[in-house]
């Protein structure tokens, strides 16, 4: 491939064969990680305490009705709130999604090429709910499946919305099954068949209308240089490094596997982020102000510019994708 085509690969979202090559490359090496480990231990303690969870991805788009429409009789969120330029969507009255209408009809498109989203990724709390929302997806837009793997923490399914956004719908395995070697976990990228799951966990049932139960498990993110990434997500906000792989990390609190994820398969080297469609802000949530003040507290030593505010602080990561933590209500 010439130098040319080359570039205009790389600008394009992975299909689902380039996405199997990178798992593989993935499960390759996070197993070696973990080969000559003397002795299994559990998760590295992260700065960030127990409460953390994953808050509400905002994304901007083009097509409000038709993110809409994927998400809720797709994915399975109900609509909390609605208007003609902004849609919050969620679960039991938890926001975990928003749409903002684009401010222009002539919005640039996300380019893979650039820092912003890899995937959101929505944890669902078993196998049958999981494949409710896999089979409610697939029906609805079949042709946004991109590949699903057992990566021995989770079972996972992996879509994109109607405007590219990666999408994983996933349930985690149990915990007590998860192996860590010296503070980091094992994943893999087993083969998962998406027909064999539905009719193991579904049969012949049909789907629930809406999802139950689910959350923003975790957020993967592409970005431009890994220690930039691990320096602001790591030593800034306060998350552990749980397992490190060719082209990325993974980071979380309270010893889960990962509530965070920073890849450079597409956007190596990348720099501050063009005004497009796609990612806005990712928010997390503490579970108090102390914690809140702790992350500012870090920022601070670190150097990273931040706004705290009451029960709320803003900042952006080195490529300048918005992040907000605020005080779980």
């Amino acid at each position: 491939m010439d130098k040319k085509s080359a570039h205009r690969a790389d600008r394009l979202r992975p299909k689902p064969r380039a996405i199997t090559v990178v798992l593989t490359v993935l499960a390759f090496a996070l197993a070696a990680c973990g080969t000559n480990a003397a002795a299994v231990q559990g998760p590295t303690s992260s700065a960030l305490g127990p409460g953390l969870r994953m808050g509400p991805v905002e994304l901007v788009t083009s097509d409000l009705e038709g993110l809409h429409r994927f998400y809720t009789e797709g994915v399975g969120l109900t609509t909390l709130s609605s208007d003609e330029d902004d849609v919050i969507l969620g679960t039991e009255g938890t926001e975990l999604f928003r749409l903002i209408a684009a401010g222009s009809p002539d919005a640039a498109p996300d380019d893979y090429s650039q820092a912003g989203l890899y995937h959101s990724a929505f944890l669902f709390p078993d196998a049958t709910e999981l494949a409710s929302a896999v089979l409610r997806t697939a029906t609805l837009k079949p042709d946004s499946f991109q590949g699903s793997s057992d990566h021995k923490v989770s079972h996972a399914f992996y879509f994109a919305d109607p405007e590219g956004n990666g999408v994983e719908l996933y349930a985690d395995t149990p915990e007590d099954t998860w192996e860590w070697n010296d503070g980091l976990v094992t994943m893999g990228s087993a083969a998962l068949d998406p027909n064999a799951y539905i009719a193991t966990h579904l049969g012949n049932r049909t789907p629930n209308a809406s999802a139950k139960d689910v959350s923003m498990g975790h957020v993967h993110l592409r970005g431009g240089d890994l220690q930039q990434a691990e320096e602001f997500y790591e030593d800034g906000l306060g998350f552990a490094v749980t397992a490190r792989s060719q082209g990325a990390i993974f980071l979380a609190a309270n010893g889960y596997h990962h509530h965070l994820a920073v890849n450079t398969w597409s956007s190596a080297g990348a720099g501050k982020r063009p005004d497009s469609l796609g990612l806005r802000t990712v928010s997390i949530h503490v579970a108090d102000v102390a914690e809140l003040d702790a992350v500012a507290s870090r920022l601070t030593a670190h150097k990273i510019p931040h706004e705290l505010g009451k029960g709320t602080l803003t900042t952006q990561d080195p490529w300048g994708t918005g992040i907000t933590v605020r005080v779980a209500g």
